[in-house]
């Protein structure tokens, strides 16, 4: 009988066309999801002139996706390790593109406010999917640098979202931006078809020949043997309590820390998604000057997720996080100071990318802490729990302006806790990780360093 241990195969897998499939099918994905959580912020002037209501239910209206995509990670990041990760992210698609499409044929804010929910479950329960499947499939050596290239697509989403709205809204009306949010339901069969399925379940469920085909795929030395016996390393295995083994064999500590870091890091990204534009407009800029800040922070998170992803590939991943989030604090903190304007666009660059990039890179440690068996799990919880500082901060940040305090101490209480996510992520214990497992040793039985397919197998 011939061992072969995937883990390792797709770790030391040199890239070939398969990974930029799976790149390209994750990051389409992660566009249209972009798309649809930034449409209801273009189309909010509409929607508030023609529903006729206040800048306060306004908000409620549009947040209301923010606790769907809370329910989303949680629930459909763990069910993904239960019912395959290709029907997980299927479901999702289904989810956030005909509930944001029905969202634009209803005409009261209540109905609006549900449909909106609804379609950020599917927005939110397709992050960790992606993000572990991103994960599964790349090679060790450029895994961060893939999954953060993947991510990146969610700012193309959101550009791709004010470049179609002035003209599909001032033509058609702003229905008209939702309604096109449907198109992506049409990809489910090709996604069904040409997304392959996560290899622990696959291994569960007994299905010999898929995972034969995957093998082929990943590493194209690979023949086919009748005795082939598919294995990974035992944390990888998928049980019946994916949640329980987030805080065994010594990852609990890690996992509130996560948890924690994640919580700022959003908190700091919707407290300037949010108010960014007040508080420039505040400080004297023009309107139009205010929204271009909001472009020059979103092309700084192009940046950062890219650039931290490749750093993390050269680096230790932890260590290059604590640095973007200290980066965090200090620009964060600057912006309410006087400064020339090239230097104050560099702030906000330096912001998104150490904000909205950091929780992308933060993301993709995540997903190569946990064992494939409870990636979907880990990434899904942490994310749960972040979402709750994105639903806090316009409240928080909220308040403080009304307070009518000085600039420089609302931009300090966005950016001083960037000093405690990065304390938290120093002390995640990385000896508690599966990459740290595999380079110790990986699974029982399994000798590596054997030539031939990949040296990942034991014939």
């Amino acid at each position: 009988m011939r061992q072969i241990d995937l883990h390792a195969l797709a770790d030391e897998a040199k890239l070939n066309g398969f990974h930029y499939a799976v790149l390209f099918w994750c990051a389409l994905i992660i566009v249209f999801d972009g798309y649809d959580l930034a449409v209801a912020g273009i189309a909010l002037p509409s929607i508030m002139k023609e529903m006729g209501v206040e800048p306060a239910k306004a908000g409620l209206m549009v947040s209301s996706a923010l606790f769907g995509m809370m329910f989303g990670n949680v629930f459909l990041g763990t069910i993904a390790d239960r019912i395959g990760r290709r029907w997980a992210i299927t479901l999702c698609i289904a989810l956030f593109s005909v509930f944001t499409a029905a969202a634009g044929l209803t005409s009261d804010p209540i109905m609006f406010g549900v449909t909106r929910f609804i379609a950020g479950v599917g927005i939110g329960g397709v992050m960790p999917n992606v993000i572990a499947q991103m994960t599964e499939y790349s090679p060790r050596r450029v895994r961060s640098t893939m999954v953060t290239l993947m991510f990146s697509g969610y700012s193309v989403g959101g550009m791709l979202a004010a470049l179609l709205g002035k003209g599909l809204i001032e033509q058609y009306g702003w229905q008209s931006v939702f309604i096109a949010a449907g198109m992506p339901v049409l990809l489910i069969p090709l996604v069904l078809k040409w997304m392959p399925e996560s290899i622990p379940f696959l291994i569960k469920s007994g299905r010999r020949d898929e995972l034969q085909r995957i093998a082929r795929r990943m590493d194209p030395t690979y023949v086919p043997r009748a005795d082939d016996r598919f294995v990974v390393p035992s944390e990888d295995k998928v049980d019946s309590a994916p949640v329980r083994h987030l805080f065994g064999e010594g990852r609990g500590f890690s996992t509130v820390m996560f948890w924690i870091s994640c919580f700022i890091c959003l908190f700091m990204v919707y407290s300037l998604s949010s108010w960014l534009t007040k508080l420039m407009a505040s400080a004297g800029y023009s309107l139009g000057s205010a929204l271009t800040f909001v472009l020059v922070l979103n092309f700084g998170a192009m940046i950062g997720a890219v650039g931290g992803g490749w750093l993390a590939d050269k680096f230790h991943i932890k260590w290059v996080l604590v640095v973007m989030y200290v980066l965090a604090a200090f620009s964060i903190s600057m912006l309410g100071y006087k400064v020339s304007t090239e230097l104050l666009y560099l702030l906000v660059g330096l912001a998104g990318a150490s904000t909205i990039g950091t929780q992308i890179v933060n993301s993709a440690y995540a997903g190569q802490f946990y064992p494939m068996s409870i990636r979907s799990t880990g990434i899904g919880l942490m994310l749960g729990v972040g979402r709750a500082g994105a639903i806090l901060a316009p409240i928080v940040i909220g308040m403080l302006v009304s307070l009518q305090l000085p600039l420089q101490q609302n931009f300090l209480a966005i950016g001083i806790p960037a000093l405690l996510a990065a304390v938290a992520t120093g002390l995640i214990n990385h000896k508690r990780s599966a990459s740290m497992h595999i380079a110790e040793g990986g699974a029982p039985g399994v000798q590596h360093g054997v030539q031939g397919v990949g040296a990942n197998v034991k014939a």
